[in-house]
């Protein structure tokens, strides 16, 4: 019976983490590998933990306190785990595991100094490694010392940092157990870690070793910097060697202490070029072993390495799959969409099905490879340019890439076909009408298309606005009831037709002529006229914005809310109380149901029709749009109560219609004042006002279009979604899922498979719902290379403030006020005069947008949303600020210079 408490690590392998952890499967699998040196030992199972807390009833209350603690209240967190500790660090190992550990000990060597390792099965996992969150005892001697430190590794599993890392992962105390390795200990010369990927850059052909003289602790504890060799194909390209002063080293009767290195050996090289090579050799091996980049500990005795541990490197961002060996940059679509968040399964396989070139999945989000377009001279210059125009930071990574000179080759002629349409990676030249601009969609040329007329006509815009309302409601007509098989087949001949309207040449002219009016007097004024960024006031109030339109229609909304004090008391308590993620509040009322109960309310039938009338035309918005699995505002409508809110306490009834007058009247001065001034150059001045004011009339005809095919494409969107919804319901009635949302972590065909044979594999969606939650951690690059290597790119300015961020300036004007920083729409809170920090916003943050003084994003571009929609409202942006939310703390005072491009922080 009490044989099972105890494992040879021999005996072990990866399939037996809930047996014996996560460390002790890996080291039981290392030991498996061919030319692997793995001390000997043996693991203590989970069950010996679960047998030995079951004997201190106490503990599950404390485990129940714990649980509910909020993540913020760290005091909380403190106090309690220590208590857990305590408690498991009291208990008395029962005799009979006592037994098998001495006897397991003895076939080690009974008086034989060990290593006494944490191994909890949620450690060293795929998706989260608990580096450092439990504890590990070196030297211990003697089979009550180590009965002693088991105790301890298990009490470890409730160290403040190891509960903390838990909560943050979205895993329950309950579910984890701890299992404890003992191991021979090693004696080194020299110790260290090595990363087979660079865990800087990514770069999977690049890998880094850590050394030092002695026992690793020193290293990880920051005692002395480390020896750091670089290694890429076989060779040592570049080191670091540091001046060593100390080292841990092992104690005769246990115990580790520090020890002083000799002056001579201090700048000495730990380990020679050949056994840096040889140890990245064996770091391949291993990588290939468990078929991903490994984060390994070893040491060097006698000669030899041995790995002491060896875990995955989770921090690095995954590699789109390829079926060549041929290099790949990868732009992110997510950054030109203004959406990094990652996307579910179902949502990431419909962006494919209804994109216009091949998208790219990692990590949940979506890229475009732009390598042949790079290779090309044809292509190249054009797609630098207008993703400079876009993004600087993406221009300034590709060009990174392109100065290595052997990362891309360069070719002759042309780059592979493709629709000339839609831009580039990410709206690389242009538009792309998935979305308008970096949906990075089709070639890197700018669209072939037939020259607009030279006086503009509306007309256009119209017509294309109609187009797109015919195909939607014909949409809505056909998909009617239609189930199974049926509808799946109606669905993708829906994307084509998907795809069809956003090629639409007419469509493609409309949009790129706002965009090169705008480009057009940007660059003539100032050339002209020394003026920067003209253009953000000649484009105020444009026509047929239906993002700025949404905006304003939100402050109707509230000023048929104001005179009804017992709506805004109502609407103040739905906020208040807060809806979970399943749409319901605590007390109950689902997030659908507040309209219903809004009715019965003093006042609240006007409001009630007020807000259905708002989500009939904008009800399938939401922040994160283009992951048709996002919970769109026509379902949970509570997202708007905020907004509508600050709009009742911020504004005076009548403003939507002011504001729209305002900026037009200022535009409107803008114009007469550049025509007038251009007039007065005495070198061909008349010349210049009529192209001028041929370019501003184009500018107010089509600039506010841009906006409109997304608008198009998220109405189609929620279209598809809401019948997969009622095939989701169904599957949820037919006991295939348990929930409808389930169906959010299959892709379009495995869906469609689905219902066809009423089967899921329910490991699957398990498994996508890890990695979901897995990818959420991670922040995607603008670019990547096939190797891993994330590149970010630089601004290269000099002419910014010592100590300023610096952004990309999209909306002219300087303002200074309180810093806002939001990154849930749904928790805006705001005052007349803020300044809105965030990472992104798509369309549906423009309702904030009406009430605020300026905005600052981590994001974006100068055709982005964000940026087009503070244009609209005159509100001084600088976008693409690296780490702004983590640098500009909330309620601080800022000064945002829209026009120059970056932001100082005065308080």
């Amino acid at each position: 019976m009490s044989e099972q408490y105890v494992v040879d690590l021999q005996e072990v392998d990866r399939t037996q983490v809930a047996v014996v952890g996560g460390k002790g499967a890996h080291l039981g699998e290392l030991s498996r590998i061919e030319g692997i040196r793995v001390p000997d030992g043996f693991c203590v199972t989970t069950d010996a933990f679960r047998r030995t807390v079951a004997q201190a009833p106490s503990l599950s209350k404390l485990l129940d306190e714990l649980s509910h603690l909020s993540p913020d209240d760290r005091d909380g967190m403190r106090t309690l785990s220590e208590r857990v500790r305590r408690t498991i660090e009291g208990i008395a190992v029962p005799d009979d595991l006592a037994e098998a550990i001495t006897r397991a000990l003895t076939r080690v060597g009974e008086r034989t100094a060990c290593a006494v390792r944490s191994s909890a099965t949620a450690e060293d996992l795929p998706t989260a490694s608990f580096a450092g969150q439990q504890d590990t005892y070196l030297n211990v001697v003697g089979p009550s010392a180590v009965l002693r430190h088991i105790s301890r590794c298990w009490a470890s599993l409730f160290t403040e940092r190891a509960v903390i890392y838990r909560r943050r992962n979205g895993i329950d105390h309950r579910s984890v157990r701890m299992a404890v390795v003992v191991q021979q200990m090693v004696f080194p010369q020299v110790s260290g870690i090595l990363f087979t990927a660079d865990p800087v850059t990514g770069n999977r052909k690049v890998a880094t070793v850590d050394a030092g003289f002695g026992l690793g602790e020193a290293l990880v504890s920051g005692l002395v910097n480390p020896d750091v060799f670089k290694v890429r194909d076989g060779e040592v390209f570049a080191r670091s060697i540091a001046t060593k002063q100390r080292a841990i080293d092992a104690l005769p009767d246990g115990g580790t202490h520090e020890v002083a290195i000799a002056a001579e050996r201090q700048q000495q090289p730990a380990l020679t070029d050949a056994q840096v090579v040889r140890l990245v050799e064996l770091g391949r091996r291993i990588e290939a072993h468990f078929g991903r980049p490994q984060d390994i500990e070893w040491c060097l005795a006698d000669g030899g390495f041995r790995i002491v541990q060896s875990r995955p490197i989770t921090t690095l961002f995954p590699v789109p799959e390829a079926d060549d060996a041929e290099n790949h940059v990868y732009v992110s679509v997510g950054h030109q969409q203004m959406m990094t968040d990652p996307m579910k399964p179902l949502g990431v396989s419909v962006w494919q099905l209804t994109a216009m070139v091949p998208m790219h999945e990692a990590g949940g989000r979506l890229f475009v490879d732009v390598a042949r377009r790079l290779a090309s001279p044809a292509s190249r210059a054009g797609l630098l340019d207008i993703m400079g125009r876009g993004d600087p930071l993406v221009r300034d990574a590709l060009e990174t890439v392109l100065d290595r000179g052997d990362f891309v080759p360069s070719l002759p002629g042309a780059p592979p076909g493709g629709p000339p349409a839609e831009g580039g990676p990410a709206g690389a030249n242009t538009v792309a009408p998935n979305t308008v601009a970096p949906d990075v969609q089709a070639s890197d040329a700018p669209p072939s298309r037939a020259p607009l007329p030279s006086e503009p006509d509306p007309a256009i815009v119209g017509e294309l606005i109609e187009r797109s309302r015919a195909s939607n409601a014909a949409l809505e007509r056909d998909i009617g009831t239609l189930t199974g098989p049926a509808l799946f087949d109606f669905l993708l001949e829906a994307f084509e037709e998907h795809k069809r309207v956003l090629s639409d040449p007419l469509n493609l002219q409309a949009i790129m002529a706002g965009m090169e009016a705008t480009w057009w007097l940007n660059d003539k004024l100032y050339e002209w006229l020394g003026e920067k960024n003209a253009a953000d006031t000649l484009t105020l109030s444009a026509p047929d914005n239906i993002t700025s339109e949404m905006g304003l229609d939100l402050l109707d909304v509230a000023d048929v809310i104001r005179p009804h004090p017992e709506v805004v008391a109502f609407l103040q308590g739905v906020q208040d109380a807060g809806f979970r993620g399943d749409g319901s509040r605590s007390e109950g009322l689902r997030d659908g149901d507040f309209l219903d109960e809004l009715a019965k309310v003093p006042g609240g039938a006007e409001a009630h029709a007020a807000i259905a009338a708002y989500l009939d035309r904008y009800g399938m918005r939401c922040a994160g749009e283009i992951d048709i699995t996002r919970p769109r505002w026509g379902e949970r409508p509570s997202t708007l109560v905020p907004a509508i809110l600050d709009n009742v306490r911020n504004f005076e009834p009548g403003a939507a219609a002011r504001r729209f007058e305002q900026g037009r009247q200022k535009a409107l001065r803008k114009e007469q004042d550049v025509l007038s001034r251009l007039r007065a150059l005495p070198d061909d001045g008349e010349r210049k006002a009529d192209e001028a004011k041929r370019m501003i009339d184009q500018v107010r005809a089509f600039v506010g279009y841009r906006e409109y095919p997304k608008y198009g494409i998220v109405t189609r969107s929620f279209v598809y979604k809401r019948a997969l919804m009622r095939e989701a319901e169904r599957l949820v009635a037919a006991e295939v899922i348990p929930e409808q949302e389930d169906i959010f972590y299959l892709t379009f065909e495995e869906l469609r498979a689905a219902a066809d044979s009423h089967r899921v594999d329910d490991r699957l969606i398990r498994q996508r719902k890890d990695d979901f939650r897995a990818y959420q951690a991670l922040t995607p690059p603008r670019v990547l290379t096939s190797d891993g290597e994330a590149v970010t790119g630089a601004y290269r300015r000099d002419d910014v403030p010592v100590g300023a961020l610096v952004g990309l300036p999209v909306s002219a004007g300087t303002v200074e006020g309180r810093a806002r920083v939001i990154l849930d729409m749904a928790d805006a809170d705001l005052e007349a005069g803020d300044i809105l920090v965030t990472t992104f916003t798509d369309p549906s943050w423009s309702p904030l947008f009406v009430g605020i003084a300026g905005l600052v994003t981590e994001v974006g571009g100068l055709m982005t949303h964000g940026a087009v929609i503070a244009r609209e409202y005159g509100l001084p942006a600088v976008v693409g600020v690296d780490r702004a939310t983590g640098l500009i703390r909330d309620g601080q005072r800022i000064r945002v210079h829209g026009t120059e491009g970056y932001i100082e922080i005065l308080s």
